[in-house]
């Protein structure tokens, strides 16, 4: 089974989340860089039978406050590889707060995959999407929607919420921990296999025949619990993340594994650093 996307949800969650915490820098212009380990990629908690885990260094590139580029090179690791490189996963975006309420982040990502990896979505030729958050003392309310290419187009829809906690240690340092909740859903494309008969004439009796068919339907993909954690102490922050999926209607073909969507409820987590330039 196939792992990058996972990669693609953390750049994106990277993005926002920071920009609702990072209160010790005046301005996020400039240039940041982190490496990341992830103990188990996933994609709304479809997984690759070998548990693979990966390394990313991600660099992000913000021309003001509002405009972004990013990339993130992925490493994959698990019983057959060691620190393989599969591909990169690069996005821009534009992200907007209104007095405090309202923040928003419209995005465009392209992954760029190797020949011989195997990763999920591997399919995926590019991405575009949009999440709006509400912004209150009681809970932050998330809802988002995307587009993805290949060679069919498929539409995903969240839906979250989450409250940060925030802890000023000193002047230059503080922790903020945001526990969340998220429900991911989006169309699933298939194929399904009928018997149809066609009708005789006169002494001829009629035809069987297998026909296939593809088909797309909107279902409910996963749910999802997560508590980021970010301590930033100046222009440098550690980052860990302890996450929780529950990933739903895998799609399943019979007698055919190969091509069955494989999946569990799975803890994972994220471990980080982080350096603003």
């Amino acid at each position: 089974m196939r792992q990058i996307g996972f990669v693609l949800l953390f750049m994106l969650s990277v993005c926002i989340i920071n920009a609702q915490t990072d209160s010790t820098e005046k301005t996020r212009t400039g240039f940041k860089i982190s490496a990341n380990y992830n103990t188990g990629l996933n994609y709304y908690g479809r997984i690759d039978s070998l548990h693979s885990s990966g390394f990313f260094p991600l660099a992000e590139l913000w021309f003001n406050e509002k405009f972004y580029i990013n990339a993130a090179p992925v490493f994959v690791n698990n019983a057959a590889v060691s620190f393989q490189y599969a591909g990169t996963v690069a996005s821009a975006g534009y992200q907007f707060n209104t007095d405090d309420k309202v923040f928003g982040n419209i995005y465009v990502v392209k992954p760029f995959y190797q020949e011989s990896a195997e990763l999920v979505q591997s399919a995926l030729k590019a991405q575009a999407g949009m999440t709006i958050t509400l912004l209150n003392k009681v809970l932050n309310v998330t809802g988002g929607g995307d587009v993805k290419f290949s060679d069919k187009t498929d539409f995903g829809l969240t839906a979250g919420l989450d409250h940060i906690f925030r802890h000023q240690i000193n002047d230059k340092s503080v922790l903020v921990i945001d526990p969340s909740v998220y429900v991911n859903a989006g169309t699933q494309q298939f194929t399904k296999s009928y018997l149809k008969k066609s009708s005789g004439f006169i002494f001829f009796p009629g035809n069987e025949q297998v026909v296939t068919e593809s088909a797309q339907q909107f279902n409910i993909l996963s749910y999802e619990f997560s508590a980021p954690v970010i301590l930033a102490t100046g222009k440098f922050q550690l980052l860990f993340t302890p996450a929780y999926v529950m990933p739903q209607n895998l799609i399943v073909v019979e007698g055919r594994p190969d091509l069955s969507e494989r999946g569990e409820n799975l803890f994972y987590a994220t471990f980080g650093a982080k350096m603003s330039f």
